[in-house]
């Protein structure tokens, strides 16, 4: 998800290594917080990948800056990210799903609807492995494993809801 962070954030302007972090903290710190040292080898990756590209300068004060920029391949790239498949791992499902859907906006229309389709389809997926859970009769769980897989169940038939209504919203926008 960190490549997705760093391709989003620098398709509209060039920045920094600084830069990037700040614009990734300022949307996505209530899902994701990644660190320096995630960002470098990612940036690292992508360059020698050919999806962005650094210029170096020197600063008034003598110091080097890097900038980095997306490259049309970046683009191409963010793109193909964002319409990978979603995660088995429901834990990870999540913090995935938002930085997928809250970085839709470069997609076109019916790449959007497949977005949609992708994340709705496996968080139904999710909701049913948890009622399954909850509803087989062989499995004991205490109340505290009941209680946190109804939340499951909650919160990933309101995930598919929220799709469905952007969904909605987007065959309105067509």
């Amino acid at each position: 998800m960190t490549e997705i962070l760093i391709l989003f954030s620098i398709i509209e302007k060039e920045l920094t290594m600084y830069g990037i972090q700040k614009a990734i903290s300022d949307i996505y710190n209530a899902y994701t917080k990644p660190s320096f040292g995630a960002l470098k080898p990612a940036l690292r990756k992508l360059e020698k990948e050919g999806f962005i590209v650094s210029r170096r300068t020197m600063s008034d004060g003598g110091k080097q800056s890097g900038y980095y920029s997306i490259t049309n391949e970046g683009k191409k790239e963010l793109k193909k990210q964002l319409l990978d498949d979603i995660t088995e791992n429901p834990i990870q499902f999540f913090a995935n799903a938002r930085i997928k859907l809250s970085c839709a906006s470069v997609l076109n229309k019916e790449e959007v609807s497949e977005l949609f389709t992708k994340l709705k389809m496996k968080s139904l997926e999710h909701k049913f492995e948890a009622e399954k859970i909850l509803n087989d009769e062989y499995t004991s769980l205490n109340f505290y494993q009941r209680v946190t897989l109804d939340n499951a169940v909650c919160e990933y038939q309101n995930f598919a809801n929220l799709i469905e209504n952007l969904e909605k919203e987007h065959a309105g926008n067509s």
